[in-house]
């Protein structure tokens, strides 16, 4: 009897040996029609493969990444067949599936055109209906690559040639197509009912310059029609909003050829960015942190002691200076620890929450650089908690709490990740044991409910990863809680115990914005460009309807000034129609247009952002009301 545990806890008992999808026609046929692969004693696994002995079962559906990836790593088999179809002299490399879809790559004499996505499109769409079954089977490693040498396929030939002597090799077929594959795919074509062909471009050969270029086709595929079309809409809101385009129309920001991923912030994005930075002092003095400043150049001995050199030294920049090694920091813990250094510690210093808005270089590929998401320099909001053992859950909980009050306040939900020791480590089993247990014990407390990304930690220690979903429902990963038991013991930190032995403190790393360059362009994203009042560069503009009333808009201007209120004013001889639909066009929250009715009463009328037209107001009235916005960051 073979017994087969759920992930409701539930024991299903099996007679002889079963499939993973027979499993799930005995739990219920609708699971397993939505089935697209399992995990099996936590491995992922085919929807073929065969239970032979007592395991934990979970089935994984499209709603699951696992069910997802195999799903989406199916539809480029897909592609991949209807490439064969209309153009067989086309040589296949690799299809996996990425983030929102999937991608093939093909050696082709010309690229494809947007005409040949339409036809290879349409004949995946053919495919699918034909309903194939996809088998798998194993040949040995000599005759799997005589196989595909007769198919003429070198890439994956290659591939074969790259696997261990002795391996047996899989493949996938259906139809007449059949390809070199791990797995996992569906049982047939015929549930790929939506399908997207979406861009083509070129990509070397596993990613060397020195190798051939490809053709790569991106698409993207999903179980309905109607989730396509969603995808395709939000796709289409996000060009909109694309920070880069919003950020030069918005004056707040550019990125020049004198220094590639590096941006240079204008006087509004100035503005921006320093109304952030206010707001996070705010609310760090307000939660006991002090803040520190360390240098941007620290030699290599440093960078040896945190470990960075030998464990991240390919991304950071380095010089020489008096004929010592020195490094740009990629990273403001290592400064943090020398700043912990200055000072003698009893435990009742502890904790001491320490702030820093540093400025941190890392190298990155030019061709993954993307205006303020991906740079190469960037302010970190960081922060370093040093602690005692028994205060990690507290602290924890603490730092949570505070990223939770950041997100709100710009209104994004999120969702949390648990990272734990990857390969490339340093310290103990016992302290990352301490480490890891501290985290998750945090976030069982505080009720969060988590997602356990295995080996995905920092080399130093584990981590919570906090994923904000902004308004058209894409999600970043922003901040980060990093427990760390390892910089200390380097760096050799002390504090004085009550029974006056020294002790190791304990370290958090961690960070609400991430960078705040980066979240800048969330916000640009998630807004539109129509920042809150509070946190817009121009939150009035004053529009007099013509010169005769430019003394009436100058007493208006500093009446708002001198309330604290930025105001700009346009002059300009132009028409007011015209006027207002540039304020309109800058994401302006208010627009104040004075004219005679205006200057008679002594009023002024109000155009807003959110109620558009309000008609004639008390200046004291506006202020009042835009001060309360600024003030308590509605």
């Amino acid at each position: 009897m073979i017994k087969v545990t759920l992930k409701d806890g539930v024991i299903k008992e099996f007679e002889s040996p079963v499939s993973v999808l027979d499993a799930a026609k005995s739990i219920s046929e609708g699971l397993a029609r939505n089935a697209c692969s399992a995990h099996v004693d936590g491995e992922l696994k085919d929807l073929r493969y065969i239970i032979d002995k007592d395991c934990e079962l979970n089935i994984l559906t499209f709603d699951d990444e696992d069910g997802k990836k195999a799903f989406r790593h199916t539809a480029s088999h897909i592609l991949a067949q209807a490439v064969k179809r209309l153009f067989p002299e086309t040589k296949l490399a690799i299809g996996p599936s990425i983030a929102e879809g999937f991608y093939y790559d093909f050696d082709r004499e010309t690229p494809f055109t947007t005409e040949e996505l339409e036809a290879l499109e349409k004949e995946m769409k053919k495919i699918v209906k034909e309903n194939l079954a996809i088998e798998k089977f194993e040949l040995p490693r000599e005759e799997a690559i005589k196989f595909m040498e007769e198919k003429g396929e070198p890439y994956k030939v290659e591939l074969i040639k790259d696997l261990p002597e002795g391996e047996t090799i899989s493949f996938y077929s259906q139809g007449e197509f059949t390809d070199l594959c791990a797995g996992p795919h569906l049982m047939s074509t015929k549930y790929v009912k939506a399908i997207k062909l979406m861009s083509v471009a070129g990509a070397y050969w596993r990613g060397s310059e020195k190798n051939k270029m490809l053709s790569r086709i991106y698409g993207t595929a999903y179980t309905k029609a109607a989730d396509l079309e969603e995808y395709l809409t939000m796709l289409e809101e996000a060009k909109k909003r694309d920070h880069r385009k919003l950020g030069k129309e918005l004056k707040l920001f550019t990125i020049l050829d004198e220094a590639p991923g590096s941006p240079f912030f204008l006087p509004k994005g100035m503005i921006l960015k320093n109304e952030l930075i206010n707001y996070w002092r705010e609310i760090h003095k307000k939660a006991g942190y002090v803040e520190i400043s360390t240098p941007l150049i620290m030699n290599r001995e440093l960078w040896e002691r945190s470990g960075h050199w030998s464990h991240y030294k390919e991304n950071m920049y380095t010089t020489v200076i008096d004929d010592v090694d020195f490094a740009v920091k990629p990273m403001n813990c290592p400064g943090g620890m020398l700043v912990y250094q200055q000072d003698l510690h009893s435990y009742r210093d502890l904790p001491l929450r320490v702030g820093e808005l540093g400025l941190v270089h890392r190298h990155e590929k030019s061709g993954a650089l993307h205006g303020l998401m991906r740079v190469r320099c960037f302010t970190q909001d960081d922060a370093h908690i040093f602690m005692t053992e028994d205060q990690i859950k507290d602290e924890i909980k603490g730092v949570a709490k505070l990223i939770d009050e950041v997100y709100k306040l710009f209104g994004f939900k999120y969702h949390v990740e648990l990272s734990t020791r990857p390969e490339d480590s340093i310290g103990s089993d016992e302290a990352w044991e301490i480490a890891t247990n501290g985290l998750q014990g945090a976030l069982d407390e505080l009720g969060l409910n988590y997602i356990v990304n295995e080996g995905d930690g920092a080399f130093y220690g584990p981590k919570i990863d906090f994923h904000l979903e902004d308004s058209i429902g894409r999600t970043w990963q922003c901040g980060t809680i990093q427990l760390d038991m390892n910089l200390p013991e380097r760096f050799q930190l002390e504090y004085t115990d009550k029974d006056g032995t020294k002790k190791r403190p304990v370290m958090i790393h961690r960070v609400a914005f991430g960078s705040i360059e980066r979240f800048i362009g969330i916000l640009i994203e998630h807004f539109a460009g129509q920042f809150p009042t509070w946190l817009s560069p121009v939150q009035v503009k004053v529009l007099p309807i013509s010169e005769k009333f430019t003394d009436y808009a100058k007493e208006v201007t500093e009446k708002l000034e001198n309330a604290g209120i930025r105001v700009e004013t346009d002059y300009r001889a132009e028409k007011i129609g015209y006027k207002i639909r540039e304020a309109r066009n800058e994401r302006v929250p208010y627009i104040i247009v004075v004219g005679e009715k205006d200057v008679e009463a002594n009023k002024v009328s109000l155009r807003s952002r959110q109620n558009g037209e309000e008609g004639q107001k008390d200046l004291s009235e506006v202020i009042e009301r835009i001060t309360d916005e600024i003030v308590n960051r509605k």
